[in-house]
Formats: C-alpha cells, structure tokens, sequence
C-alpha cells in the first residue's frame, strides 16, 4: 500500500514542487496551504506521514502540531526557516518528529521522511511491553509513560525518548553523538548542543523536582544515567 504524505505548506511553488517530487517516488499527496485545514485533514486520519510548515495562513504550524497531538501520534516533519531556533525548539517540544530547514535539498528531505517512517514502523512492530527502571523511576515504552515513585512525569515526545535512551542505556556513558544519532537520527543536520538543552529539560522535571541526582554530565564526553 502506498504511503500518505500530507503537505500543509502556503508557498504554492515549494508544495507544488513537493508534491511532483514525492509522486515521483511514489507517494500518495495530499496538500493544503491553510493551516487550520491541514489539521482538519490530519485529525480526520489516513496519512503516514504530515510535511508542517510552521508560517501559515490560519493557524500556525507550531499550533497545528499542538492540538494534533492531543489525539495523533502521526509522524511530523516541520519546515522551517534558516534562522528560526525557537520555531525548531518550540515544534520539536509540541511533538514534531524533525525538521527540515529551508532552503533544502530534496534528497535530504526524502532520506528524512524514510528515517521518520522507519522509526514509526520499529515503534509499531516492538514485541510488547518493555518496563524500564533505574531506583524509583519506571518507563514503559509500549504505553510511552514515566514516573517516578509513582508520580507521572509531564514529558514531551523528545524528553521521553531521551529518558528513553539513557535507561536502555543504563550506567553507560552517552556522547552527545550519540543521543543525536539514536534520538534524532543520523541524518539530523543541527548543533549537537540541542542534546544540553533536553538533558536541562530532564533534569528541570526529574532531578530538581525530587531532589536526585539520576543524570550525571561526564565533562567532554557525554551523560549517564546511574541508579
């Protein structure tokens, strides 16, 4: 069966050229440039995979992902602009699988869109329920929920499959490396400094909350998580 794409994307050239691109590698598209019908056409289900433009007419694309999420765990990839950090940070946090920055080669692009779905499909072929823990903190990877003593931690997508990673990984030192290439994927593009960032989110809602001290930095290496 072939894979849905849906393009919410206002710059008629870009979609257009989207569009012609993925046919020809034999996608089905579908493409809006209106965000507020883009989420309509993606909460109605029966896409593989959603291509988000974050400027858009409507609704935002940040705004899009946001009530998207509530109920679809559909793969997103956001398109955003060279310069735009926070639209990169702000999607990825909303629950955006990656980014693509514009300008972009197609290649690039469609070597995303593969890893995106690649993930999706391990994720859905996982053999049951894989409980993960490290003293009071518990994960479950099938129902994709953390606590701590008993207490549900509030995590985005990106800060579970960092949490995610250090406990598969558990007392084993993590170069930022490779937390980009598990977490984000080899082909992720951007500073591996983003891996600080999510390692303070982490930290903000684990450590500082319960006063422990899980996730240790290993200066000019990387992090471990140890009991």
């Amino acid at each position: 069966m072939a894979t849905k794409v849906l393009i919410v994307e206002d710059e008629e050239r870009i979609a257009r050229f989207l569009e012609l691109e993925l046919e020809h590698e034999g996608y089905v598209v579908t493409k809006t440039g209106d965000g507020r019908e883009g989420l309509e056409k993606a909460l109605d289900g029966g896409f593989d995979i959603i291509l988000l433009d974050v400027m858009l007419p409507g609704l935002s694309g940040l705004e899009v992902i946001r009530r998207l999420r509530k109920s679809s765990d559909v793969p997103v990839i956001m398109l955003t602009a060279r310069d735009a950090v926070m639209d990169k940070v702000s999607g990825l946090d909303m629950g955006a699988d990656d980014y693509v920055t514009k300008p972009f080669a197609i290649e690039e692009l469609l070597a995303r869109i593969r890893v995106t779905l690649r993930k999706k499909a391990q994720g859905e072929a996982g053999d049951g329920e894989k409980l993960l823990s490290c003293g009071k903190l518990t994960l479950s990877s099938a129902a994709r929920t953390a606590a701590y003593d008993g207490h549900v931690l509030d995590l985005t997508k990106r800060e579970f499959d960092m949490l995610e990673t250090l406990l598969l990984n558990k007392n084993i030192v993590l170069t930022r490396d490779s937390f980009i290439e598990k977490v984000w994927g080899y082909d992720y593009m951007g500073e591996t400094n983003v891996v600080d960032v999510y390692v303070r989110y982490l930290r903000s809602k684990l450590d500082d909350v319960y006063g422990v001290e899980l996730i240790h930095t290993v200066r000019g290496v990387g992090y471990v998580l140890k009991d």
